[in-house]
């Protein structure tokens, strides 16, 4: 019997509906295309542990199960086993013996991980190929934050990026090939790994699906018809400390210069799960805090433009891809637009600092034509360079299984 994969994922990869499920859902729908895969992974809102029936469709076996730690307890629990918070928060009894099952039972040539919390799931003693996708450098991101926030909170940061970047160092040394989601990516990671460790680590960059992502099959949202506008969008999941970051920026630093030349200007903040504070900002004027919606791509279709000014960045921002094929103009600071070979002025807008950023705005609402070439180009280059089949093409020699003749082969 041919080898099998066995892949596992910090949240179930369906839908596909926020940056890091998109890129587990089109890893794993390229890995079952290769050979038969086995998914276990996580879920945590009962709209997650409802994708039953899509693992079914596609993975010869599964195993999702409900992450219940909440943050609190996973701190406490990864202080007392001397972890990062973000393996206690992922560590599930259920889970680690689903997969020692299968492991016996089944034929599993390859181990995938994705994202460096499922690393604790691999045994010591598996002598089969592993292949562990860290999208980002995870232990920088807390640097950061560690360095921005004082107290308990800065004490927390700065003790996870500690941790986490042993354990990175530690999976990259255990794997026989480490992922990033772009070249920068990688070169960071390769410039923080200790003198000693052996890592062979490649950027798999993210692609985007210009099918779903067309402004030909999308209608806009009728509230961006409305008023004279203009009307500038972020879309993001708005729990996400980076998020919240950027939308409060934009409110406050950013929006009211806007205002002051169109006095009329919305800024639509779109995306689930928004803290109190992306709520409260919908007091100000010419905000909008929609939350969770059944669709981006509305909010996207009718934009004047997509506004993403990220100071902390990892990776490739699936959301600026997005309104790039929505054919939008996208005006975004150098963090968001990292990883990205488009050109600045052609396929989106680069700011560096607020004024730039207003500037930039400033300009292409003063320019509706110019704007409009730019988005048409943004959407040219993602469909040329960015398509998820030319990304993920290297995926088959990373994993160890030669591409199967005649196209996809059944992974039930």
């Amino acid at each position: 019997m041919a080898g099998e994969i066995l892949f596992l994922a910090h949240r179930v990869p369906f839908p596909p509906d926020r940056g890091d499920k998109i890129r587990s859902h089109h890893l794993l729908k390229a890995l079952a295309a290769i050979a038969p895969v086995h998914v276990g992974c996580l879920g945590e809102t009962a709209s997650d542990m409802a994708q039953e029936g899509a693992l079914k469709g596609l993975a010869a076996s599964h195993c999702l199960v409900r992450r219940k730690t909440s943050l609190v307890a996973a701190g406490v629990e990864a202080i007392l086993r001397g972890v990062p918070v973000s393996l206690a928060a992922f560590d599930h009894v259920r889970l680690r013996s689903w997969v020692d099952a299968t492991l016996t039972e089944r034929p599993i040539d390859t181990i995938f991980v994705f994202s460096g919390q499922m690393g604790q799931y691999v045994p010591e003693g598996f002598r089969g190929r592993v292949v562990t996708d860290l999208c980002d450098v995870d232990s920088a991101k807390f640097e950061v934050y560690g360095a921005q926030h004082g107290g308990p909170r800065g004490w927390i940061d700065r003790r996870e990026a500690g941790l986490l970047a042993r354990e990175e160092e530690r999976l990259a040394c255990r794997s026989d090939a480490t992922l990033l989601v772009s070249e920068a990516e990688a070169a960071l990671f390769r410039s923080r790994l200790t003198a000693s460790a052996e890592a062979d680590v490649h950027a798999l960059r993210n692609g985007i699906d210009t099918v779903t992502f067309d402004p030909g099959q999308t209608g806009p949202h009728p509230d961006l018809l409305s008023g004279s506008g203009p009307h500038l969008v972020f879309t993001g999941q708005m729990d996400y400390a980076p998020n919240v970051a950027a939308v409060q920026r934009a409110t406050e630093c950013i929006l009211p210069a806007i205002r002051r030349q169109y006095p009329d200007a919305v800024f639509h903040i779109v995306g689930r799960a928004p803290t109190a504070d992306v709520r409260a900002l919908e007091r100000r004027e010419g905000v909008r805090v929609w939350g969770e919606v059944p669709d981006v791509r509305p909010f996207l279709a009718n934009a004047d433009l997509i506004l993403t000014p990220l100071e902390i960045a990892r990776g490739i921002q699936n959301k600026v891809l997005e309104a790039m094929a929505m054919a939008r103009p996208v005006v975004l600071t150098p963090e968001a637009a990292t990883g990205i070979d488009a050109t600045d002025g052609e396929h989106f807008a680069i700011g560096e600092g607020d004024r730039a950023l207003i500037e930039r705005a400033l300009s292409l609402l003063a320019d509706p034509a110019g704007a409009r070439e730019m988005g048409a180009s943004a959407r040219r280059y993602v469909v040329e360079h960015q398509g998820w089949p030319a990304m993920l093409a290297p995926l088959a020699d990373l994993v160890g299984f030669a591409r199967p003749r005649g196209g996809q082969r059944d992974a039930a």
